[in-house]
Protein backbone atom coordinates (compact mmCIF):
# COMPACT_ATOMS: atom_id res chain seq x y z
CA UNK A 1 0.00 0.00 0.00
CA UNK A 2 2.81 2.58 1.08
CA UNK A 3 4.41 1.81 -2.56
CA UNK A 4 1.54 2.60 -4.26
CA UNK A 5 1.32 5.48 -2.45
CA UNK A 6 4.40 6.78 -3.52
CA UNK A 7 4.15 5.77 -6.72
CA UNK A 8 0.92 7.87 -6.87
CA UNK A 9 2.61 10.63 -5.23
CA UNK A 10 5.60 10.49 -7.81
CA UNK A 11 3.03 10.43 -10.96
CA UNK A 12 1.10 12.98 -9.03
CA UNK A 13 4.07 15.39 -9.06
CA UNK A 14 5.69 14.22 -12.45
CA UNK A 15 1.82 15.05 -14.38
CA UNK A 16 1.90 18.76 -12.59
CA UNK A 17 5.93 19.42 -13.64
CA UNK A 18 5.48 18.37 -17.21
CA UNK A 19 1.77 20.39 -17.40
CA UNK A 20 3.85 23.49 -15.92
CA UNK A 21 6.41 22.86 -18.27
CA UNK A 22 4.00 22.44 -21.37
CA UNK A 23 2.05 25.71 -20.57
CA UNK A 24 4.43 28.25 -21.20
CA UNK A 25 4.96 26.67 -24.68
CA UNK A 26 1.48 26.30 -25.46
CA UNK A 27 1.20 29.76 -24.44
CA UNK A 28 3.81 30.92 -26.98
CA UNK A 29 2.04 28.81 -29.86
CA UNK A 30 -1.21 30.48 -28.72
CA UNK A 31 0.15 34.00 -29.51
CA UNK A 32 1.79 33.40 -32.62
CA UNK A 33 -1.56 32.55 -33.89
CA UNK A 34 -3.78 34.99 -32.57
CA UNK A 35 -4.64 38.43 -34.87
CA UNK A 36 -5.66 40.73 -32.26
CA UNK A 37 -3.28 41.66 -28.81
CA UNK A 38 -2.80 38.28 -27.01
CA UNK A 39 -2.05 40.40 -24.21
CA UNK A 40 -4.91 42.49 -24.07
CA UNK A 41 -7.34 39.69 -24.27
CA UNK A 42 -9.67 37.82 -21.67
CA UNK A 43 -9.55 34.52 -23.43
CA UNK A 44 -7.78 31.37 -21.75
CA UNK A 45 -7.94 29.50 -24.74
CA UNK A 46 -4.88 28.68 -26.72
CA UNK A 47 -6.55 28.74 -30.23
CA UNK A 48 -9.36 31.06 -30.59
CA UNK A 49 -11.77 31.66 -33.34
CA UNK A 50 -9.54 34.49 -34.88
CA UNK A 51 -6.13 32.34 -34.80
CA UNK A 52 -4.71 32.13 -38.26
CA UNK A 53 -1.29 31.86 -39.60
CA UNK A 54 -0.76 35.45 -40.80
CA UNK A 55 1.96 36.09 -37.92
CA UNK A 56 4.25 33.83 -39.82
CA UNK A 57 3.32 34.57 -43.39
CA UNK A 58 4.44 38.19 -42.44
CA UNK A 59 7.21 37.03 -40.35
CA UNK A 60 8.63 35.26 -43.66
CA UNK A 61 7.50 37.83 -46.38
CA UNK A 62 7.69 40.98 -44.62
CA UNK A 63 10.73 40.85 -42.46
CA UNK A 64 14.43 40.16 -42.44
CA UNK A 65 14.00 36.80 -40.41
CA UNK A 66 15.35 34.21 -43.12
CA UNK A 67 18.58 36.57 -43.90
CA UNK A 68 18.48 36.64 -39.79
CA UNK A 69 17.97 32.75 -40.01
CA UNK A 70 20.76 32.32 -42.57
CA UNK A 71 23.31 34.09 -40.42
CA UNK A 72 22.74 32.07 -37.61
CA UNK A 73 22.72 28.33 -39.36
CA UNK A 74 26.41 29.83 -40.62
CA UNK A 75 27.56 30.91 -37.70
CA UNK A 76 26.14 28.12 -35.33
CA UNK A 77 27.80 25.48 -37.89
CA UNK A 78 31.28 26.89 -37.59
CA UNK A 79 31.24 27.13 -34.24
CA UNK A 80 30.35 23.42 -33.73
CA UNK A 81 32.49 22.53 -36.37
CA UNK A 82 35.20 24.29 -35.05
CA UNK A 83 34.14 23.07 -31.18
CA UNK A 84 34.24 19.41 -32.02
CA UNK A 85 37.39 19.67 -33.71
CA UNK A 86 39.64 21.63 -30.84
CA UNK A 87 37.54 20.00 -28.28
CA UNK A 88 38.15 16.17 -29.88
CA UNK A 89 42.10 16.88 -29.95
CA UNK A 90 42.72 18.74 -27.07
CA UNK A 91 41.02 16.79 -24.88
CA UNK A 92 43.03 13.74 -26.70
CA UNK A 93 46.40 15.38 -26.00
CA UNK A 94 45.02 16.09 -22.12
CA UNK A 95 44.32 12.51 -21.79
CA UNK A 96 46.80 10.42 -23.18
CA UNK A 97 50.00 12.78 -22.83
CA UNK A 98 52.00 13.75 -20.36
CA UNK A 99 53.50 16.55 -20.87
CA UNK A 100 54.90 20.27 -18.75
CA UNK A 101 52.27 22.49 -18.04
CA UNK A 102 49.59 19.82 -18.39
CA UNK A 103 47.93 20.32 -14.91
CA UNK A 104 48.08 24.01 -14.93
CA UNK A 105 46.25 24.22 -18.20
CA UNK A 106 43.19 21.60 -17.16
CA UNK A 107 42.90 24.17 -14.01
CA UNK A 108 43.19 26.86 -16.27
CA UNK A 109 40.24 25.71 -18.34
CA UNK A 110 38.34 24.81 -15.24
CA UNK A 111 38.63 28.32 -13.78
CA UNK A 112 37.58 29.97 -16.77
CA UNK A 113 34.06 28.16 -16.11
CA UNK A 114 34.04 30.11 -12.61
CA UNK A 115 33.57 34.11 -14.64
CA UNK A 116 30.37 34.74 -16.55
CA UNK A 117 30.81 35.59 -19.95
CA UNK A 118 29.87 39.33 -20.00
CA UNK A 119 32.84 39.84 -17.21
CA UNK A 120 35.12 39.29 -20.75
CA UNK A 121 32.68 41.46 -23.69
CA UNK A 122 35.12 43.95 -22.83
CA UNK A 123 38.26 42.31 -23.38
CA UNK A 124 37.06 40.20 -26.54
CA UNK A 125 36.08 44.03 -28.31
CA UNK A 126 38.99 45.34 -27.62
CA UNK A 127 41.03 42.51 -29.27
CA UNK A 128 38.65 42.06 -31.77
CA UNK A 129 38.62 45.69 -32.55
CA UNK A 130 42.49 45.54 -32.91
CA UNK A 131 42.03 42.52 -35.16
CA UNK A 132 39.63 44.09 -37.69
CA UNK A 133 36.89 41.90 -36.66
CA UNK A 134 34.35 43.61 -34.94
CA UNK A 135 31.04 43.33 -37.32
CA UNK A 136 31.99 40.26 -38.63
CA UNK A 137 31.21 36.28 -38.66
CA UNK A 138 34.55 35.53 -37.82
CA UNK A 139 34.92 37.22 -35.37
CA UNK A 140 31.37 36.37 -33.35
CA UNK A 141 32.63 32.63 -33.99
CA UNK A 142 35.94 33.25 -32.23
CA UNK A 143 34.07 34.42 -28.97
CA UNK A 144 31.42 31.67 -28.84
CA UNK A 145 33.67 28.81 -29.64
CA UNK A 146 36.66 30.04 -26.66
CA UNK A 147 33.81 30.40 -24.72
CA UNK A 148 32.34 26.91 -24.96
CA UNK A 149 35.44 25.43 -25.52
CA UNK A 150 36.55 25.06 -21.89
CA UNK A 151 33.41 23.00 -20.88
CA UNK A 152 33.56 20.52 -24.67
CA UNK A 153 37.55 19.45 -23.60
CA UNK A 154 36.63 18.90 -19.91
CA UNK A 155 33.81 16.24 -20.86
CA UNK A 156 35.50 15.18 -24.00
CA UNK A 157 38.89 14.04 -21.61
CA UNK A 158 36.54 12.38 -19.10
CA UNK A 159 35.04 10.49 -21.81
CA UNK A 160 38.75 9.16 -23.79
CA UNK A 161 39.72 8.59 -19.99
CA UNK A 162 37.28 5.46 -19.89
CA UNK A 163 38.57 3.94 -22.87
CA UNK A 164 41.12 1.31 -22.54
CA UNK A 165 44.76 2.22 -23.44
CA UNK A 166 45.00 -1.59 -24.71
CA UNK A 167 42.92 -0.42 -28.13
CA UNK A 168 45.46 2.13 -28.84
CA UNK A 169 47.92 -0.27 -28.74
CA UNK A 170 46.89 -2.99 -30.03
CA UNK A 171 46.37 -0.21 -33.43
CA UNK A 172 49.98 0.24 -33.18
CA UNK A 173 50.88 -3.10 -33.47
CA UNK A 174 48.92 -3.44 -36.33
CA UNK A 175 50.90 -0.83 -37.89
CA UNK A 176 48.89 2.60 -37.20
CA UNK A 177 50.43 5.69 -36.28
CA UNK A 178 49.00 8.06 -32.92
CA UNK A 179 46.73 9.84 -35.62
CA UNK A 180 45.34 6.45 -37.20
CA UNK A 181 44.67 5.03 -33.79
CA UNK A 182 43.11 8.05 -32.52
CA UNK A 183 41.11 8.75 -35.69
CA UNK A 184 39.80 4.80 -36.66
CA UNK A 185 39.72 3.63 -33.07
CA UNK A 186 39.24 6.03 -30.21
CA UNK A 187 37.18 8.89 -32.08
CA UNK A 188 34.47 5.94 -33.02
CA UNK A 189 33.93 5.37 -29.84
CA UNK A 190 33.63 8.60 -28.50
CA UNK A 191 30.55 9.22 -30.65
CA UNK A 192 28.31 9.81 -27.54
CA UNK A 193 30.81 12.43 -26.50
CA UNK A 194 31.27 14.20 -29.59
CA UNK A 195 27.45 14.35 -29.76
CA UNK A 196 27.40 16.24 -26.85
CA UNK A 197 30.07 18.26 -27.72
CA UNK A 198 28.64 19.38 -30.88
CA UNK A 199 25.49 20.42 -29.34
CA UNK A 200 26.76 22.32 -26.92
CA UNK A 201 28.97 24.22 -29.16
CA UNK A 202 25.31 24.76 -31.33
CA UNK A 203 23.33 25.88 -28.56
CA UNK A 204 26.45 28.14 -27.58
CA UNK A 205 26.08 29.79 -30.67
CA UNK A 206 21.93 29.65 -31.68
CA UNK A 207 20.26 31.65 -28.95
CA UNK A 208 22.88 34.15 -27.55
CA UNK A 209 22.28 37.69 -27.44
CA UNK A 210 24.32 39.43 -25.32
CA UNK A 211 27.43 38.92 -27.63
CA UNK A 212 25.74 39.20 -31.12
CA UNK A 213 25.02 42.71 -29.91
CA UNK A 214 27.95 44.03 -28.72
CA UNK A 215 30.08 42.37 -31.70
CA UNK A 216 27.08 42.80 -34.37
CA UNK A 217 26.16 46.24 -35.67
CA UNK A 218 25.10 45.90 -39.16
CA UNK A 219 21.49 44.06 -39.62
CA UNK A 220 22.22 42.37 -42.70
CA UNK A 221 24.53 40.18 -40.57
CA UNK A 222 21.84 39.97 -37.27
CA UNK A 223 21.11 36.81 -35.88
CA UNK A 224 18.29 34.94 -35.16
CA UNK A 225 17.90 36.84 -31.33
CA UNK A 226 19.14 40.27 -32.58
CA UNK A 227 16.39 39.85 -34.98
CA UNK A 228 13.66 38.92 -32.56
CA UNK A 229 14.84 42.01 -30.47
CA UNK A 230 14.01 44.35 -33.11
CA UNK A 231 10.46 43.60 -32.85
CA UNK A 232 9.98 44.93 -29.57
CA UNK A 233 10.53 48.82 -29.08
CA UNK A 234 9.85 51.44 -26.19
CA UNK A 235 6.83 52.50 -27.41
CA UNK A 236 4.95 48.98 -29.23
CA UNK A 237 5.67 44.97 -29.21
CA UNK A 238 5.18 43.20 -32.07
CA UNK A 239 3.75 40.45 -29.58
CA UNK A 240 2.70 37.99 -32.97
CA UNK A 241 5.43 38.22 -34.91
CA UNK A 242 7.53 37.81 -32.36
CA UNK A 243 6.01 34.88 -30.54
CA UNK A 244 6.27 33.29 -34.35
CA UNK A 245 9.52 33.95 -34.44
CA UNK A 246 10.37 32.13 -31.25
CA UNK A 247 8.92 28.88 -32.22
CA UNK A 248 10.22 29.01 -35.66
CA UNK A 249 13.52 29.46 -33.50
CA UNK A 250 13.22 26.43 -31.34
CA UNK A 251 12.15 23.95 -33.78
CA UNK A 252 15.78 23.10 -34.66
CA UNK A 253 16.88 22.22 -31.39
CA UNK A 254 13.75 20.45 -30.92
CA UNK A 255 14.61 18.33 -33.58
CA UNK A 256 18.26 18.15 -32.30
CA UNK A 257 17.35 16.98 -29.14
CA UNK A 258 15.15 14.21 -30.29
CA UNK A 259 17.37 12.92 -32.75
CA UNK A 260 20.22 12.93 -30.64
CA UNK A 261 18.66 11.88 -27.39
CA UNK A 262 19.81 8.35 -27.72
CA UNK A 263 23.18 9.86 -26.98
CA UNK A 264 22.70 12.26 -24.11
CA UNK A 265 22.85 10.12 -21.45
CA UNK A 266 25.19 8.25 -22.09
CA UNK A 267 28.08 10.80 -23.81
CA UNK A 268 27.20 12.72 -20.20
CA UNK A 269 27.15 10.56 -18.03
CA UNK A 270 30.17 8.27 -18.75
CA UNK A 271 32.40 11.35 -19.19
CA UNK A 272 31.68 11.68 -15.47
CA UNK A 273 33.16 8.00 -14.84
CA UNK A 274 37.03 9.34 -14.48
CA UNK A 275 38.56 13.00 -13.96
Amino acid sequence: MKKKIETWLIFIFLTVFTMGTIYPILNIIGISLRKDNAFQSKSLAFISANSGWDSYLKLLTETQFLIWLKNSIVISIAVTILGVALASTSAYALSRYKFKGRQLGMTSLLTTQMFPATMLLLPFFIILSKLGLINSYLGLVIIYSSTALPFCIWQMKGFYDTIPHALEESAYMDGCNHFQAFYKIVLPLSTPALVITALFSFMASWSEYVVAAIILQDPELYTLPLGLKSFQSSLATEWGLYAAGAVVISIPVVILFVSLARFLVSGLTMGSVKG
